[in-house]
């Protein structure tokens, strides 16, 4: 979903600065993106500190901060493993990545942000509202991540902050959660781009958000 969206913002006139874990695959993003807009490529983990500070660097660079993106996810164990078996330490992890990454590197964007009057938005999931059997790790990050946004978008109320579900989408990680099953009738990851944009370039208030329905009320 990350590249679908660096697509349609290349296309739009974006600068931007993108990451992702595996290198291989970031470069040839980034070789694609180069042709339609000036943009930054920085490999590694949003877990990891120094990765973070130098997403910020790299925005510097670029002149100005409008928006952060937290979309990188960590699954956790597959098969997903019910609470009552779930590793910790595999738990800490799954954390790291998908709450205390994103935070960290909105504390660090905020000055930034509030330079540009700017924008927040954090790609949440369903699995955390919803009680899903072998979802308890993942769903619970996710729903840490939700009340984060919530609390964010009531200290900041001059900037735009968002929380959001694609739904259920064909990518690797939604295929790692069900090793072995068909998910080709899941929509794909650039069905959610159109309500993304609507929220980067919008006027809608800060609040929680599905892409397929938005222009629908804060869920």
């Amino acid at each position: 979903m990350g590249l679908a969206l660096a697509r349609e913002l290349a296309e739009r006139g974006w600068s931007l600065v993108i990451d992702a874990r595996g290198a291989g695959a970031l470069e040839a993003a980034r070789a694609e993106l180069a042709a339609t807009t000036n943009l930054v490529a920085v490999a590694g983990d949003v877990a990891d500190e120094l990765h973070r500070q130098q997403l910020i660097r790299a925005a510097q660079d670029l002149g100005r901060l409008d928006a952060v993106v937290n979309n990188a996810s960590l699954l956790g164990p597959s098969p997903l493993p019910g609470l009552a078996e779930y590793p910790l330490d595999d738990l800490r992890e799954v954390y790291e990545a998908n709450v205390f990454g994103p935070l960290r590197l909105v504390q660090l964007a905020l000055p930034l942000l509030a330079e540009s009057g700017g924008r927040i938005v954090n790609v949440t999931s369903d699995a955390g509202v919803e009680g899903y059997e072998g979802w308890g790790g993942y769903g619970s990050s996710k729903a840490a991540l939700e009340q984060i946004s919530n609390v964010l978008a009531a200290e900041h109320p001059d900037l735009r902050v968002y929380w959001v579900d694609p739904g259920d989408m064909n990518t690797q990680m939604n295929q790692d959660a069900y090793p072995g099953e068909d998910i080709s009738d899941r929509a794909p990851p650039e069905a959610s781009v159109p309500g993304l944009v609507m929220l980067l370039e919008g006027d809608l208030p800060s609040g929680r958000y599905r892409t397929s329905q938005l222009g629908d009320e804060p869920s």
